[in-house]
């Protein structure tokens, strides 16, 4: 029995329900479906484990909640190396591929009727910092809660590839390309293309236009005209992982692991696009 182990945002409304009837469905599909020992009590017709422990015995992870949710739990997909799979009970949800009225198609995870897609991932370090941290989405090297501008010069495989004076600047997986990237007017990148894309935030420039970078381009970035007193923050998929401190550098590359997301047939990319893009109209 293919156990699957439903990791809902208790804080996003109607989501403890829909992850009822996503237990339910999963059920009576001939899945197992697991919750984490915490939220006991909190469901039924389901085996609650501890979070390490649920996370080794299942066969795929099911979030219920918007794209955050997703991008909060895939790091413990790629740990694990497990597929992962949301439902959207959030706004626009473009990582998500299963709508609450379409529940139903849980039914296939029992019979194994999807494609796994593999998205690469951003790995990102700071100069004299022993921690990695993996990116889905995004990272963004920007002043924080400063209006001010900053100065960053960017490296790739030691030779220049450019420098900005802006906002600061967001470095995106193809996944992320739908994310701040697109809001500071960069592309919409096909998640099956391998790319590291560059996008300046508000830029002081006429001429500054995301770049697109081979995904095999080892990227180092620091600010030009730093001080003790000004300090950059870096932050991966939205939350605030380091300070950049003067003369320290970023480095980014392509990570070695890769997010394996479950795929329906019907639901490519670009028909999740159409819809999501038309939300907005």
């Amino acid at each position: 029995m293919k156990q699957v182990l439903i990791l809902p945002n208790p804080t996003r409304p109607n989501t403890m329900p829909l992850a009822q009837r996503v237990a339910d469905q999963l059920g009576a599909s001939g899945c197992q479906p697991l919750f984490e020992e915490g939220l006991r009590g909190q469901f039924t017709g389901a085996v609650f484990l501890p979070l390490e422990q649920a996370l080794e015995a299942c066969h795929l992870l099911l979030t219920v909640g918007g794209d955050g949710t997703i991008l909060h739990n895939v790091k413990y997909a790629v740990r694990y190396e497990k597929p992962i799979l949301g439902v959207n009970s959030g706004r626009v949800g473009y990582l998500a591929q299963v709508e609450p009225h379409e529940i139903g198609c849980l039914s296939r995870l029992a019979t194994g009727e999807y494609t796994i897609q593999r998205r690469m991932l951003l790995e990102i370090q700071v100069e004299g910092d022993g921690e990695r941290s993996l990116a889905l989405n995004d990272a963004v090297i920007s002043k924080g809660g400063l209006a001010r501008l900053v100065d960053l010069e960017i490296l790739g495989d030691g030779q220049p590839v450019g420098s900005y004076r802006a906002d600061g600047l967001i470095f995106a997986t193809p996944t992320g390309s739908t994310a701040y990237s697109l809001s500071a007017g960069g592309p919409i990148v096909d998640p099956g293309i391998d790319t590291i894309l560059m996008t300046p935030i508000c830029p002081h420039s006429l001429h500054a236009r995301s770049v697109l970078l081979s995904p095999q381009v080892k990227l180092e970035v620091c600010g030009r005209y730093a001080d003790n007193l000004d300090r950059l923050v870096v932050s991966v998929d939205g939350e605030r992982v380091h300070t950049l401190e003067c003369g320290r550098k970023v480095r980014i590359q392509r990570a070695e692991q890769a997010a394996q997301f479950i795929q329906f047939p019907e639901k490519t990319f670009n028909g999740i696009l159409n819809v999501k893009l038309k939300s907005w109209a």
